[in-house]
């Protein structure tokens, strides 16, 4: 094994992202010798969330012409120079130091000099090479032989919010294989249910057109029905609610509060309906009671405003016990705000998304803190994606127990299932599936 692997090129260019928008790709070559000889060459591209945090760590975008502003050229440059130069001749195999000295060259809490989107890209670049160079699936470098928990699938089959141009305020529904034996059989169970919600939807006369993450975006007046469609395409699928398929949501409240009515408003339901629908915090945190009640729902990110300590606190207390509570824009993958998070009983779950904080250490670091202190934790996606498959092999590598990444549908979606499917191939007897949610009954 190698003792040191120094880096001897750090390369960015500009590339396409799911949504046709421009994001980072970087790559990373170690080596002994001479640049391309006997060298190893480890590349990663950067995603990109819509429904963003206001605390997540800052995406570089050039704010000019084109690409309608969105362009990243100034991030790529800052790779190919100061974050190049800052990592140059370091040992690949230091993933610590590494990621250290990118904080240094940035030089802000939030890299909003730099980029998160630049110094991420070298972040993962960086493991990813010395991965290659080792001969070691990802996974097993980064988590070592005792990386063998295969995460459990969120499955994103009905998108709404910020994801889709539909009526449906909330961001994402999905369901949970909790009855599976393996994550190939949660898999397909998965998918047979997405398949068979698909025609449903056509039987219904509602649009099959899918969102930013592959789950279809039909018009339907609130959850309560999202959750009736999603009851019957399981049970046409051949399971049964509550035992065999659990179901989950991503509320993104942060996208729904008006801060100065200190209400949640619903656009959606309010068209569907012809009335005006707003809710206060406590309101909503008892029509989230009404839906754990009525169906197998285990599982909801992002129930409140993403400043609401006191509200997230209460809705703990009233909900934690019943179902997992995910902080993703409250807790944005920042070590500091999960230990404010443990501190009030706010949440009992952390959503990890590599962006947000910007390095891959800072991202694991965040994962320790959470896991210590008994809250569980998601990988995920973002919105904007790519085939880039890091984040499979990073649950695995975490003990995550469970991963968020979209339908199946997309090609930058299934990716991310197809490289986990190789992983339990590759891990064999030693491959470990639970489902983490006997204690939540239905």
């Amino acid at each position: 094994m190698y003792r040191y692997l120094p880096i001897r090129k750090v390369y960015a260019r500009e590339v396409l992202d799911s949504r046709g928008n421009p994001t980072v790709e970087v790559e990373v070559t170690v080596g002994e010798g001479i640049v391309g000889k006997d060298g190893y060459t480890g590349r990663a591209i950067v995603p990109s969330g819509a429904s963003t945090g206001k605390f997540e760590a800052v995406e570089l975008r050039d704010r000019e012409e084109r690409f309608g502003g969105l362009g990243v050229q100034k991030a790529v440059n800052n790779v190919n120079t100061k974050l190049a130069d800052a990592v140059l001749g370091e040992n690949v195999l230091e993933q610590g130091r590494i990621d250290s000295l990118l904080l240094e060259a940035d030089g802000t809490e939030n890299k909003e000099h730099i980029g998160a989107n630049a110094v991420l890209g070298v972040s993962m670049a960086a493991a990813d090479a010395a991965a290659k160079a080792l001969r070691i699936p990802l996974y097993q470098y980064l988590g070592g032989c005792l990386a063998e928990k295969m995460p459990v699938p969120m499955m994103n089959i009905l998108n709404g919010g910020k994801h889709a141009d539909n009526t449906v305020d909330f961001q994402e529904f999905m369901i949970i294989p909790s009855g599976a034996c393996c994550f190939k059989e949660g898999l397909r169970m998965c998918a047979e249910i997405y398949q068979k919600l698909k025609n449903i939807l056509k039987t219904e006369g509602l649009s099959t057109a899918v969102g930013d993450e592959g789950g279809f975006a039909p018009d339907i007046k609130g959850a309560r029905e999202v959750f009736q469609l999603m009851e019957r395409a399981v049970r046409e699928a051949g399971y049964e609610p509550g035992k065999e398929i659990c179901f989950a949501m991503d509320a993104a409240a942060s996208e729904l509060y008006e801060e100065a009515e200190e209400r949640y408003v619903f656009p959606g339901e309010s068209q569907m309906t012809g009335e005006k629908v707003r809710r206060t915090a406590e309101e909503l945190v008892e029509y989230y009671d009404a839906l754990i009640r009525e169906f197998p729902l285990v599982s909801i990110e992002d129930g409140l405003w993403e400043e609401d300590w006191a509200g997230w606190k209460m809705m703990t207390e009233k909900l934690g016990e019943k179902v997992q509570l995910v902080g993703d824009d409250l807790f944005v993958t920042n070590k500091k705000r999960v230990e404010k998070g443990i501190c009030l009983g706010a949440g009992n779950a952390v959503l990890v998304k590599l962006n947000q904080i910007g390095t891959l250490t800072e991202a694991l670091q965040t994962v320790e803190k959470a896991q210590h202190a008994g809250y569980r934790t998601v990988i995920s996606h973002r919105s904007g994606e790519s085939e880039d498959t890091f984040i499979a092999d990073l649950a695995v590598a975490a003990g995550a127990g469970q991963i968020k990444t979209g339908a199946p549908c997309r090609g930058e979606r299934t990716a991310k299932y197809n490289r986990l499917l190789s992983i339990e191939d590759r891990l064999e007897n030693q491959a470990c599936y639970e489902n983490p949610f006997t204690k939540y009954p239905a």
